[in-house]
Parts: structure tokens; sequence; C-alpha cells
């Protein structure tokens, strides 16, 4: 079950967090794991850690809110491969505040990363997908795309964009052999929420981990490997019959 091989698998934000986990299991599942980051030394550390353990893989530099760059790195991809069967849009990045809070700039760059980044890289790889007969693609939102999470203002409104255009994907596509959903975490474990709280709270950092934690009645946070088996199994044949979905993965928060 949930036989990647044969597969290649485009992951954004693959140098680290929910990214790297994704990519290292889709590759233990098979696939040859096309790693894209900002960070292009993450990423080639991740395609390095694959390699070691018998995967195959490939590193890309891409700041996925920039046109050139997105053409420019599916260009290169697509010279090395010609089947592009995944694609995992989880780059993005957070903000805090509300509306007052948050600068023309700020709105932009969070609508610029977590908005454009996603619609660049999907509409780069559907035509591939069209041409071979179909494809998968993955999207990262939020619970901030279901529910009002306070004082994330910028980071909700992208993630409920990311959740409609996952909708709109699924539906022009159903008939043409794409499937499209996303994945709706709570909070997750990872280095920007150890960096985030060492920033933000310094000193303080083991209080406001129980306080995160302590928002999933689960009693704690989700982790990235616990984000990827889910990717993984929307990811496969097992999830065929799957398109236009928004999966929450919150330890309860939705039900509480």
């Amino acid at each position: 079950m949930f036989d990647l091989h044969r597969k290649v698998a485009v992951v954004t934000g693959a140098g680290s967090g929910i990214g790297a986990a994704i990519s290292r299991l889709f590759a233990r599942a098979g696939a040859r794991i096309v790693a894209v980051d900002l960070d292009h030394g993450a990423a080639q550390a991740i395609v390095r850690e694959i390699q070691r353990d018998g995967g195959e893989g490939s590193a890309h530099r891409c700041d996925v809110s920039t046109p050139a760059e997105v053409e420019r790195v599916f260009q290169e991809i697509a010279r090395a491969s010609p089947r592009l069967d995944i694609l995992v849009n989880n780059a993005g990045i957070s903000h805090v505040g509300t509306i007052e809070q948050t600068p023309p700039a700020e709105l932009d760059r969070v609508y610029e990363v977590n908005v454009r980044g996603v619609y660049l890289c999907a509409r780069a790889v559907i035509p591939v997908m069209l041409g071979q007969g179909g494809g998968v693609i993955v999207n990262m939102a939020s619970i901030a795309s279901l529910i009002g999470l306070v004082d994330r203002f910028a980071y909700s409104m992208s993630k409920g964009a990311v959740l409609t255009m996952t909708r709109s994907i699924a539906i022009d596509y159903v008939k043409r052999g794409i499937r499209c959903n996303c994945i709706c975490p709570a909070r997750v474990h990872t280095p920007f929420v150890d960096g985030y709280l060492a920033k933000h709270y310094p000193g303080r950092e083991a209080e406001m981990m129980r306080t995160l934690s302590e928002y999933q009645p689960i009693g704690r946070m989700g982790t990235p490997e616990e984000v990827a088996y889910l990717a993984l199994y929307l990811c496969s044949d097992e999830a065929s019959f799957v398109t236009g979905q928004a999966y929450p993965i919150d330890g309860g928060v939705l039900v509480a």
C-alpha cells in the first residue's frame, strides 16, 4: 500500500519541517524527490540524506513567489524528468497580528509566498500532468482556513485562499486525471516554532510551548511526520477517489 515507486514528487519548502518529513517519507515509499526550497543548502541536505538511505532526489533553489524563478526551476525539473506525478505545495510563511497590526507590505509578502507561490507552482505543473494523463497536487492549508484564529489575520487570509484554490483546481480538472486536495493542520512542532518562541518569548519558551500545546485538546502539537503520512495517503493510488477535499489534522481542535 501507498507505493510511490516510479513516481516523481516535487515538494516545495522541502528543506525543513513538514516539507522535509514529506520528502523523507515519499522517498521511502519509492518516489524520486525533487526538493525545492529558498534555502538551497537545506534542500541539498535533505537530498543527501535521502540518497544515503538508498533513495533518489535532486535539490533546486527557488523563491516560489517569483514567476521567473518558478518557470526556471520547473524547466530544470522537466529537463531531468519527463514526468511530474506529484506536487506538494508546502512552502509558506507565517504572520502574527490583527488587521490593524498588518501593514500593506506585510500582507503583500504573505500573499506572495502563501497564495501566489501555490498558484505559480500549480500552474507550472498542470500542463505536464495533463500531457502525461494525470497527477496529484496536495496544498498545505491550515485550520486557519476553516476557523478563526486570534492574531492571524494575514496568515488566515492566505490559507483560506489556498483552500479555495484547491477546490477550484479539483473541479476544473476532475475529468482530466488530476486530483487536488489540501491538508489543514493545527499547530505542528517544527524548527519554526522553536525559533518563534526564542525570538518573541526569551526565557519563557517552556511556558509558551505548554500554552501552544494545550491549544490542541489532545494536549500536544502535531509532528511533521504525522502530516507527512496524511500527505502520503492523499498522493497515493489508494486515494484515487479523493479530490477537492480539505483534511484537518488538528488534535481535536475542530470538535472541542
